[in-house]
């Protein structure tokens, strides 16, 4: 059988990294996904798919990204249910990241260019 999923879209939120109690580290983040056509009023709608990602791309996500960035994200979708605090049964299903890749610039990324040192060096200095 096949189970994968390849989304492009925008967080919605800045990601929270957090870890488990092993002490995996552990983000989820919801793309907001531009659907393909217009609905009756001519407006472009989006669905909200909610995303988990471990370790390493957790981290570098929750490092690398912010509400807004462009992300593409190929993973296998995933079926789980648990009680809430009202006794009720609730079912979750979301994408269980396997590979992000980030698709717009980090935010406020300003590159820091070195200021030229200018240096007097005499002839006497020189160790050749």
């Amino acid at each position: 059988m096949i189970n994968q999923v390849t989304l492009v879209g925008r967080l919605t939120r800045d990601p929270e990294l957090r870890k488990t109690s092993e002490g995996l580290p552990v983000t989820t983040v919801t793309l907001a996904v531009s659907r393909q056509f217009r609905n009756q009023h001519g407006e472009i709608e989006a669905d909200f798919v909610q995303c988990t990602l471990w370790k390493k791309s957790a981290e570098n996500t929750a490092q690398y990204c912010r509400k807004g960035s462009v992300v593409g994200v190929t993973g296998r979708l995933h079926s789980r249910h648990y009680e809430n605090k009202e006794g009720k049964r609730v079912y979750v299903t979301e994408v269980v990241a396997e590979q992000i890749q980030f698709l717009s610039a980090k935010p406020n990324y300003s590159p820091v260019v070195p200021t030229p040192l200018s240096v007097t060096v005499t002839k006497e200095e020189l160790p050749f």
